[in-house]
């Protein structure tokens, strides 16, 4: 988890926003991410409209039966199309990438601000806490946390969104540590205005940017931990699809039935691809220091 890092940013300025906009959009790798994940999220909402067959409905007349033009992604041990679930269990992947990832941002930002800008015993309370949480790897924290849990999507999600709040922390304290002692700043604080207000109108403003990059980022990190906890039985409960539990249950018929397990592979290598594509871009057009002038 700590090698996904988005690459700390410059603060923003109001005028530099329209062209960082259009660089970002005329990225190739933003583009290309961007459409992958479009395309993701346009088959999770659309998937009652999009899937052939019920996910969930067996058909024992045609079990683990190879592609055609019935089943085009074939079907798995119970006769269930998996074309239909490898686009069901898109609204698995991405509820728990997004969800995930809101609960990390809304758990991290809020200690890293108050770390950052106070500093003190509480920056040190917070920053050790954090440190703590950094030597357990990822998804070792994740897979405790949803054993602890229990085994469900909801679980899961909370699981993956603890373990990934750490990244948001120490990114957060590190830019308003940075930002803090600039002249606006110490400007307004001589001025008398809140701390409240100063963190509110000019320190969160000017440290969204690299905060945006590291949830793209982290986005394709949750999807694999979802799936990898739905691979171990800690994520979304059969029937109800998830590429993870589809994985688990085709590693089983390899030989048999290969297609079982290459379709929701492939869509989980898609969608990473894409996330890590996108962060990649906007951490390529937002970063000023990769500008060449």
């Amino acid at each position: 988890m700590s090698d996904a890092t988005a690459t700390p940013l410059a603060a923003p300025r109001g005028g530099n926003r329209p062209s960082a906009l259009r660089r970002a959009l005329g990225h190739p790798s933003t583009m290309i991410g961007l459409c992958i994940v479009v395309f993701f999220s346009l088959v999770a909402i659309f998937a009652p409209w999009l899937a052939p067959y019920d996910p969930n409905v067996s058909d024992w007349l045609s079990i683990r039966q190879a592609p055609s033009a019935l089943h085009w992604f074939g079907t798995d041990d119970l006769g269930r199309d998996v074309l239909s679930r490898v686009i069901f269990g898109a609204r698995a992947s991405l509820a728990a990438g997004l969800i995930a990832v809101t609960i990390a941002i809304a758990l991290g930002l809020p200690l890293g601000l108050i770390a950052g800008y106070f500093g003190g015993v509480l920056d040190m309370v917070i920053s050790r806490f954090t440190d703590a949480l950094l030597a357990v790897p990822f998804l070792v924290l994740a897979i405790a946390l949803a054993a602890f849990l229990g085994p469900s999507l909801e679980n899961a999600m909370i699981a993956i969104g603890v373990s990934a709040m750490p990244i948001f922390i120490r990114l957060t304290r590190g830019q308003v540590l940075s930002i803090k002692n600039e002249d606006y700043v110490t400007a307004v604080r001589a001025l008398g205005v809140r701390d409240r207000s100063i963190i509110a109108s000019h320190i969160l403003p000017n440290i969204l940017a690299p905060v945006v990059v590291q949830a793209t980022i982290t986005m394709a990190v949750a999807v694999l931990a979802e799936a990898s906890l739905a691979f171990l039985g800690l994520g979304q409960r059969p029937p109800a699809p998830s590429w993870g539990s589809m994985l688990d249950i085709a590693r089983q018929f390899l030989t048999e039935a290969p297609w079982m397990a290459v379709w929701p592979g492939l869509a989980i290598i898609a969608i990473v691809l894409g996330f890590n594509l996108l962060g990649d871009g906007l951490n390529d057009t937002l970063n000023p220091h990769g500008e060449g002038d």
